[in-house]
């Protein structure tokens, strides 16, 4: 029986799947459990008599990370492979360039298909289409990260969440369903050599790995256990307060796919939390997470200000000119050395835990255009500092976010001021109204601040 919805598979060539071995090229979602792409190409390997493999790709950098993000997602994998070894399917670990490793990895597997993850980065899309070109087989995406599957939800960039929410609401019953069970049990053979991979690393390795949250699928679920039972019922309420741990702490394990946001979903729901909680936490897993992946996905230019809507590109053309008050080079941000104790205080949570308030992180983007020379440079300090540092960069909801508070994308014009243009505008005395701004710099800041 096939669980898959169709909706979530599109052939990236002309290419029928063949006889041989079907191959699951594991990329963005790096989970054994409620994984749709695993799951078809199971079935594509049970419908045709074959068996299906998992293989991972390492390549030794990656849009800037360092060791923190890459010691994370290894030590994810690690579990990953052995939860897939105990049930009977195969796992192995290549190193190098995926659009050379996986082609000649089907030619020495004699693979039927390929099937891949869903990803609206463009490094990622670079691969998938080198490798439907090379591979000489069928390769097969599947949308698994999304709830409802990003090409389908919608055929263009939306405007705004406003535009995207209903369609998206329209189609949850039918994708938000429960998950087959990965079954199995044979223990099966694969190839990784995690020593090897740890050495090919080409990566800073000054920026430590955190240690407040451990990686991996069963990590992830423990987390949102604790979560749904700890902090769902007041969610509502806490969530935008940086002094309170009020978060889901689930951002860095839905980034690197260790847990499913279809699953997490499902839980929330059945856990029959007040109202306002709910609904506010799956606003910003499944609407605002699939926006971002609707804005990278149909706007390749997410990381420039050419992605910003026209009305926010006149209007710092017509500002840039304005006079700052205080300007800082990359070098003073990245060390929190501002003359805002707030500021430096969001900076130096996230270089030291990898994380960063998500109600801050607006804040710390639209001060850093504030104190750079332009859009343009503020928009690449943002992203360098957010996929530096922060566990969960170098993903589409970061562009998105940053976009979002430097440059208007998803939002409307607001009153005109220096600088800012249009652009909206926060400050620390609005700050000041809505949390304990210096119990938040006590925790965080230095004795400077």
């Amino acid at each position: 029986m096939n669980h898959t919805d169709p909706r979530r598979v599109t052939p990236l060539n002309e290419l029928e799947p063949g006889n041989g071995p079907i191959i699951y090229w594991m990329s963005r979602d790096q989970r054994a459990h409620d994984n749709w792409a695993l799951e078809y190409a199971r079935e594509l390997a049970q419908a045709r008599q074959t068996r299906a493999l998992v293989v991972f790709c390492l390549v030794p950098s990656f849009l800037g990370a360092t060791m923190r993000q890459y010691g994370f997602m290894l030590r994810g994998l690690k579990e990953c492979a052995r939860t897939l070894r105990e049930h009977g399917v195969p796992f192995y670990l290549l190193i190098g360039d995926p659009e050379e490793q996986i082609p000649a990895f089907v030619r020495e597997h004699g693979a039927g298909a390929v099937i891949t993850d869903f990803d609206p980065l463009k490094p990622k899309r670079a691969w998938r289409s080198a490798v439907a070109k090379k591979a000489q087989c069928a390769v097969i995406e599947v949308d698994a990260h999304n709830v409802v599957p990003c090409r389908f939800v919608s055929d263009k960039q939306e405007y705004a969440a406003y535009t995207l929410r209903p369609k998206i609401h329209a189609l949850l019953p039918e994708f938000l369903t429960p998950f087959p069970r990965l079954t199995g049990g044979t223990d099966a053979r694969g190839d990784a050599d995690w020593e090897r991979a740890a050495k090919s690393l080409d990566v800073d390795t000054s920026i430590a790995e955190v240690t407040w949250l451990k990686p991996g699928e069963a990590a992830a679920h423990a987390a949102l256990r604790r979560f749904i039972d700890e902090r769902l019922p007041r969610y509502a309420e806490d969530r935008n307060i940086p002094t309170i741990d009020g978060q889901s702490d689930l951002s860095p394990y839905l980034h690197f796919g260790q847990i499913s946001a279809q699953r997490i979903a499902l839980e929330v729901q059945a856990a029959h939390a007040p109202h306002e909680s709910t609904k506010a936490f799956l606003e910003e897993l499944i609407v605002r997470r699939e926006l971002a992946d609707n804005f990278c996905w149909y706007n390749t230019r997410y990381d420039s200000t050419d992605a910003f809507p026209e009305w926010a590109r006149k209007s710092f053309a017509a500002h840039a000119r304005d006079p700052r008050e205080y300007t800082y080079g990359r070098r003073a941000l990245e060390n929190g050395k501002t003359h805002d104790p707030l500021w430096n205080a969001a900076q130096r949570q996230m270089v030291t835990t990898g994380k960063m308030h998500g109600y801050l992180r607006m804040y710390w983007a639209k001060k850093i255009l504030e104190w750079t020379e332009s859009a343009d440079e503020a928009l690449k300090t943002a992203i360098y500092l957010n996929d530096r540092y922060e566990l969960d960069g170098r993903d589409p909801n970061g562009y998105t976010g940053i976009a979002w508070s430097i440059g208007g994308v998803h939002d409307r014009p607001w009153f005109t001021r220096p600088i800012f243009g249009q652009i909206r505008y926060m400050s620390l005395s609005g700050m000041r109204n809505k949390f304990d701004v210096d119990a938040f710099i006590a925790r965080y800041g230095d004795s400077a601040d």
